[in-house]
């Protein structure tokens, strides 16, 4: 029996509309109106498509977007001055640096400079250690996603033993840590599995939610994962061209082998991906609601 197929496409619309009220609310009985400032150095493609994206759903959503573009040779100086002028800014709440960054300048030094009740990234130091006492003030957004999947999908996360392939600080370690919580939507046991992991295949087998982050094309086979498993495939790979010109996407999964095996399966596109500017726009409507709490 073919797996059923996580839509994220469609968790992150429900996630939108919901955001939606919150913020036309925001705005009617309090003139608030959620800010989010990004800041672009240089010019990535991958980057810009990221950015453009994030400027429309602001556009979709009525947040207010402030965008930022700086030329390849910023000095660090320059573009820290920008964040503390952000900081400071009472109708910004939450401030966003893409990475990467012209080698120049420090990514550590930019991340830390940003307030962490702005940085809706959930890429601060204090951000991280929030999260790790199960006390914080943004999720990062990628993992958050996973486990937004995993509860809008009905997946029962409690005492589940959940494999998480990869230990990256954007995806591996922080889905890690927000799962192993005592609270909703985690109270899993996590295992972590990595390039030096002896015998990943024996720990894979034992998951009842596989997350794949290892950052490698279809490394997760079929014979990798046990009969009814969940398997959240958090990799994106461009392998080509369409037909029409189109780039032709993977996963980390082998999908098609995976699918025939597992209960439930994120697919690439149309999986992850689309929740991951949601969650980032759920954490500025946050910030800006914690904005009303002071």
């Amino acid at each position: 029996m073919a797996a059923k197929i996580l839509s994220g496409k469609d968790i992150a619309k429900e996630i939108r509309a919901e955001l939606k009220t919150e913020i036309a609310e925001l705005k009617e009985k309090h003139g608030l109106v959620p800010g989010l400032a990004v800041a672009l150095v240089g010019a990535d493609p991958a980057s810009e498509v990221y950015v453009r994206s994030k400027v429309k759903t602001c556009e979709r959503l009525g947040v207010n977007s402030i965008e930022k573009r700086l030329p390849a040779d910023t000095t660090e100086a320059d573009l820290l001055a920008l964040i503390d002028e952000w900081n400071n800014d009472e109708a910004v709440h939450g401030i966003l640096v893409q990475l990467p960054l012209p080698k120049h300048i420090n990514e550590d030094n930019v991340l830390v400079a940003i307030r962490p009740d702005k940085d809706v990234d959930g890429f601060h130091p204090t951000n991280v250690g929030k999260m790790l006492i199960g006390n914080p003030y943004f999720l990062p957004c990628t993992p958050h996603g996973c486990q937004q999947i995993l509860m809008r999908s009905g997946i029962e996360t409690e005492g589940a033993h959940v494999v998480v392939v990869g230990r990256s600080n954007i995806v591996g370690k922080p889905v890690a840590a927000i799962l192993i919580q005592k609270a909703m939507g985690a109270n899993a046991t996590v295992t972590i599995c990595h390039t030096r992991t002896k015998d990943m295949k024996k720990h894979t087998l034992q998951a009842d939610i596989l997350i794949a982050a290892a950052g490698v094309p279809r490394i997760i086979k079929a014979d990798m994962i046990k009969e009814g498993a969940v398997v959240i495939d958090v990799g994106v790979h461009r392998i080509g061209k369409t037909p029409s010109g189109k780039d032709k996407l993977c996963g980390d999964v082998d999908f098609d082998e995976v699918a025939e095996k597992a209960s439930a399966i994120t697919p690439v596109p149309g999986g992850v991906g689309p929740m991951t500017i949601t969650m980032l726009m759920l954490n500025t409507v946050r910030s800006a609601k914690m904005r009303l709490e002071k």
